[in-house]
């Protein structure tokens, strides 16, 4: 007699064997699905960003009490925590000189974490940083992404610099977790407090899209408007989908390997 099989894990062994078209088109529409939920939900679609920075803080947090009570830094890319608080300090300055609100609290709370999680890699627990698994050259994503704010960047009224900075801490934010990506890409296993690092970047990374996609479905596309003319306002959009879509498959296995009950993630070949 053959065991009964759990309906997620018929779900997800469906969803395994599809090509990757299929895979890809059901990804947009559980993305679309999530965003209409989250239209009706919540009623000041602004709260989605403090959402998102606020789920990025939690998974900071989470990687401090790994820090703290495992002693080592084993899984962790020290090369997106310094690209993370790299685009954390640009837009802390443009927040500072552009629009000093709630978010700029948050970015210097997200940033103080962020800089003590780097000095315990490079200092207290160096002993056990996978260095030859940290192997993603940073240069690959701060020069493109230098030269493409030079190229677009707002055409709002602030200084010429400022617009600069802000499109290049939009651009860098999209693709600071490549370097833990390639971590985890080398090592095929993930230890916990990691995946729940990295399932907490794809939350937030999907409530900043979400913000800002209902967010031009609310004003009926005059939020392009007022970001400026030419293509910065949809590079802000692109960046923010790109961002989402390069953790979506690692949240797929974390969910799944989370409902199965599985303390460590296991990833197959292929993904991230």
């Amino acid at each position: 007699m053959r065991p009964h099989r759990q309906p997620i894990h018929v779900l997800s062994s469906w969803v395994r064997r599809q090509p990757p078209k299929v895979k890809a088109f059901l990804a947009v529409v559980s993305g679309m699905a999530a965003l209409v939920l989250l239209r009706f939900i919540v009623h000041d679609h602004d709260n989605l960003f403090v959402a998102s920075e606020a789920v990025h803080s939690i998974g900071i947090a989470v990687l401090i009490y790994k820090l703290m009570k495992e002693k080592t830094c084993a899984g962790l890319s020290l090369k997106s925590q310094e690209l993370t608080a790299m685009f954390l300090a640009v837009r802390l300055y443009c927040s500072f000189v552009m629009e000093y609100d709630i978010h700029t609290l948050l970015d210097l709370s997200t940033l103080s974490a962020t800089l003590w999680v780097i000095y315990m890699i490079r200092f207290n627990l160096r002993s056990s940083y996978m260095a030859d698994k940290d192997n993603f050259a940073i240069y690959y994503v701060v020069i493109p992404c230098a030269v493409l704010a030079l190229l677009i960047h707002p055409s709002t009224s602030h200084h010429f610099i400022n617009r600069i900075f802000w499109a290049f801490c939009v651009y860098l934010e999209a693709v600071s977790v490549l370097p833990q990506l390639r971590v985890m890409q080398n090592t095929k296993i993930v230890e916990p407090f990691t995946a729940h690092y990295v399932f907490a970047l794809g939350v937030a990374r999907f409530l900043a899209c979400a913000h800002w996609v209902l967010q031009v479905l609310d004003s009926r596309g005059h939020l392009l408007v007022a970001l400026g003319y030419g293509l910065w306002p949809s590079m802000v959009l692109i960046s923010e989908i790109v961002q989402t879509f390069i953790l979506a498959d690692f949240c797929y296995y974390y969910i799944k390997s989370v409902l199965g009950g599985q303390l460590v993630l296991r990833l197959p070949s292929g993904v991230v």
